[in-house]
């Protein structure tokens, strides 16, 4: 599923380099700008770092209520401004306490997609694993960043060079899935989730079979797994039909 013409060529090149003769004589690829375009039946995917690279709305609250945060120019070049009128009731989070200068975020495209990628669970077995930094529960905060060259970046200067990206709301996505008939189960921590798939145990064994990587094996380890690494921001959530087995990572 790619919208991007451009990136489209991009992973065409690298997928038909990677693959075998066969598939490279039958180009066996197919790209769709939209899940429901897939092809119906059972199906498994995995989404490693992709919520957050889906388009977001940022709202802020003002002493006359929500105001839409968007994006105007002036002499300097890009800026952010706020709408002058208050945005509908439906664009916004419910229950959600909010101060003068509070920040709230909203992903109409991520949620759209998995109240789709349910509603196919529904009707055929499958599974969906998620893997995104975010936060559990729907809260206040301005997570809009843009990294470029492994560098925070201004995301109003250069447009279309930088990788726009923001916390996934994993409590609003977890609602919409179980609303829309899918088994939820989730989001734990990335640490927990591969503390119980025998991560621990691998590395272990890994570094006794490789002294000399050792070092590396338990720097990584400790990377993807500790609170002041990766293990605490970043969220797994899996959802899977109705009647399956509880997924791994998850028991």
């Amino acid at each position: 599923v790619e919208i991007s013409p451009t990136l489209k060529g991009a992973q065409e090149d690298t997928l038909i380099g990677q693959a075998g003769p066969e598939m490279r004589r039958a180009r066996a690829l197919r790209w769709v700008s939209d899940f429901p375009e897939t092809p119906e039946g059972p199906f498994v995917a995995v989404a490693n770092e992709f919520l957050d690279a889906l388009p977001i709305h940022q709202f802020e609250m003002t002493a006359d209520g929500w105001r839409e945060r968007l994006v105007g120019t002036d002499e300097n070049g890009f800026r952010f401004e706020l709408s002058d009128t208050p945005p509908p009731e439906s664009d916004l989070p419910v229950d959600v306490a909010a101060d003068v200068g509070d920040i709230i975020e909203t992903r109409p495209t991520a949620l759209a997609l998995v109240r789709q990628m349910s509603a196919r669970l529904n009707q055929h077995p499958g599974c969906v694993l998620f893997i995104d930094y975010g936060h559990e529960q729907t809260a206040c905060g301005d997570t809009f960043q843009a990294v470029k060259e492994h560098a925070y970046h201004d995301p109003l200067v250069e447009p279309g060079a930088a990788d726009l990206t923001a916390h996934v709301d994993f409590g609003a996505l977890r609602d919409a899935a179980a609303e829309a008939g899918a088994v939820v189960y989730g989001p734990v921590t990335q640490g927990a989730f591969l503390k119980s798939l025998g991560l621990q145990a691998r590395a272990e064994a890994l570094s006794a079979a490789q002294p000399a990587h050792a070092q590396d094996i338990g720097d990584s380890l400790t990377r993807l797994t500790s609170d002041e690494g990766m293990g605490r921001l970043f969220k797994v959530m899996a959802l899977t039909s109705p009647g399956l087995p509880v997924p791994p990572g998850f028991e």
